[in-house]
């Protein structure tokens, strides 16, 4: 399989869970009562529940990002967006059948609980030790509030998330496809001989960056166990690699922050060692069909993927463009006006606002970046004026440049 072809298998896999999971926050968006989060999700026993909400739900890897960073932006607590991004991707109706017929109901059922734990427990320190939690400012609805419940702002909203990671998003897709295509499933095969800790923790390594979906990295995983690997590396493999990639460590950097990023990383890799060690300890599970492969070659894919490549694309030209605007203005002659943002959370924010700047008559050029998070005009309109077509787009003017 050559790097091209592992890039588009990688695109097929993950696109209708990327959008799955896009359209489920836009429809958990508009469809709860506006404050069913803040009333839910947070307090005593929002963990708990998060979790019990994720750990059913077929969304995966990326699928879930959307998904959980929604739930932040629309009021959950840390701790329980936490648990739903640590449990959710682990697990699901369609990938407990699936693990069941390759590895057995044990198995399939251990990995339920270890999602729940894992879940739990991250969420748990999140909680306790994550800190001072990293705002997602309102003004991310765009002063938009009283029309939610229309299926426009649903998809606006879904949309609005897929933008704010489709950087970390394309990286990881690359960063998987050479992983995929350079370093075969039974490359380690030899150090299964080294010890069980050895072991886990080597598949550990090779699963953290790599984006895989629990449905479909089950027959992978049934494969390990098939070459001589231990059922606990497949554990591993099925609890760190969902719930875990590049896409997904860069946006938990960016919504929550360092701190945080540090107790999800380390919650998954204990749990995940620790519960691997705890299977092996006390089952032994046999994979059948480990050869089985499962494709993703349906038209819905297909289209998925394609639809997935072209939104990546356009926001590949709109930041081009974005930047090649924003030196232009920054290197050309005459005034201009330079106004610190609020709210500025992902590029939706910047497209939002830079529109609305955009259509005013009396502003020549405007340009909209995220870091630093600020507004460069050039036209006829005053400060003041481009303060009420900041504010009205559903931003904060921080301070007069």
């Amino acid at each position: 399989m050559n790097y091209a072809h592992s890039v588009w298998e990688i695109m097929i896999e993950l696109a209708p869970w990327l959008f799955l999971g896009a359209g489920v926050s836009g429809l958990i968006h508009i469809l709860l009562p506006h404050d069913f989060v803040q009333r839910h999700l947070t307090g005593r026993g929002s963990v708990l529940k998060a979790v019990a909400l994720g750990v059913p739900l077929p969304l995966c890897s990326c699928g879930v990002i959307p998904a959980g960073l929604g739930l932040k932006k629309d009021g959950a607590s840390d701790g329980a967006a936490v648990g739903f991004l640590i449990s959710t991707p682990q697990t699901g109706v369609d990938s407990i059948l699936v693990a069941a017929g390759f590895l057995g109901w044990p198995f399939a059922l251990f990995k339920v609980f270890a999602a729940a734990v894992t879940g739990f427990a991250g969420g748990w320190l999140t909680e306790q030790y994550g800190g001072e939690s990293i705002p997602w400012s309102d003004t991310t609805n765009h002063g938009n509030d009283h029309h939610r419940g229309g299926w426009r702002d649903a998809l606006e909203h879904a949309e609005d998330l897929i933008r704010s990671i489709w950087g970390w998003l394309a990286f990881g897709v690359l960063l998987s496809a050479a992983i995929t295509t350079w370093i075969p499933t039974d490359g380690f095969s030899t150090i299964t001989g080294w010890g069980p800790i050895i072991t886990l923790l080597t598949v550990l390594m090779i699963s953290l960056p790599l984006y895989v979906c629990a449905t479909a990295s089950v027959p992978i995983a049934a494969s390990l166990v098939a070459g001589g690997f231990p059922s606990g590396a497949a554990l591993v493999f099925l609890m760190a690699g969902p719930a875990t990639n590049i896409a997904t460590i860069g946006a938990i950097k960016r919504a929550f922050g360092q701190r945080v990023l540090t107790l999800y990383l380390g919650t998954i890799i204990v749990g995940s060692v620790g519960l691997g060690l705890l299977f092996d300890s006390l089952f032994t599970t046999t994979a059948t069909s480990a050869a089985t492969q499962m494709h993703h070659d349906a038209w819905w894919a297909v289209a998925s993927a394609a639809g997935l490549s072209l939104l990546l694309l356009r926001y590949t030209v709109d930041d081009a463009r974005r930047w090649w605007a924003t030196r232009a203005l920054q290197s050309a002659d005459g005034e201009r006006l330079v106004v610190p943002v609020g709210g500025l959370t992902c590029g939706g924010c910047v497209a939002k606002l830079e529109s609305a700047l955009r259509g005013a008559d009396d502003i020549q050029e405007a340009s909209v970046t995220l870091e630093p998070a600020q507004a460069i005009i050039r036209g006829k309109a005053s400060p003041e004026r481009v303060h009420a077509l900041i504010e009205g787009a559903g931003f904060q003017v921080l301070t007069s440049a």
